[in-house]
């Protein structure tokens, strides 16, 4: 069970790294798209609309990507100096307010969403719900990643590590004396 969740986070990786990069190639080429048009040409209605949507669902996605690599900033001085005992429960605990929060935030995404239901943007005239879908969606996603971590640390195993390979690339890139 424990390589099957394994390998459900890892894919979750995966899927939503290209995610963010597509985001985000999107939003520069909108963003460009819009200062040229007005430098050059007419202004590009939609141009600041898509880019607002963008920045939105990059921002979600582009957290859940954060919280499964294990890059969201923490405070882990107490917890690290605790027995290996203590540290556990606590580490456990603070998965459990984090899920906590992330389903709360998630239900509330989801009222939020279901009440902007009727609303269209003004220049593409989409649906609302489609833009802030990604909302419930991203707490949805955390929280699996959570209980995902929860159950590792019940069945004994380590707790998730950071994504290391960025560190990696710029340990390796270091001079040797730079390195510590």
């Amino acid at each position: 069970m424990l390589k099957g969740l394994a390998w459900i986070d890892r894919m979750l990786g995966e899927v939503l790294k290209p995610v963010v990069f597509a985001g985000m190639a999107g939003l520069t080429a909108v963003i460009t798209l819009q200062i040229v048009s007005r430098l050059f040409f007419t202004s590009v209605s939609w141009t600041e609309e898509v880019a607002r949507f963008l920045l939105i669902w990059i921002t979600f996605i582009g957290a859940t990507l954060a919280w499964q690599q294990g890059r969201h900033i923490a405070v882990t001085l107490l917890r690290d100096n605790l027995p290996p005992t203590l540290r556990r429960i606590t580490s456990g605990v603070a998965i459990l307010v984090a899920i906590v929060f992330l389903l709360t935030l998630a239900k509330i995404g989801w009222q939020y969403m279901n009440m902007q239901s009727f609303q269209k943007s003004p220049s593409l005239r989409l649906k609302m719900t489609y833009v802030y879908a990604v909302m419930p969606a991203a707490a949805l996603v955390m929280a699996g990643l959570s209980a995902i971590d929860l159950i590792r640390l019940l069945a004994g195993q380590p707790l998730r590590e950071t994504h290391v390979e960025m560190d990696e690339t710029l340990e390796h890139d270091l001079a040797p004396e730079d390195r510590t």
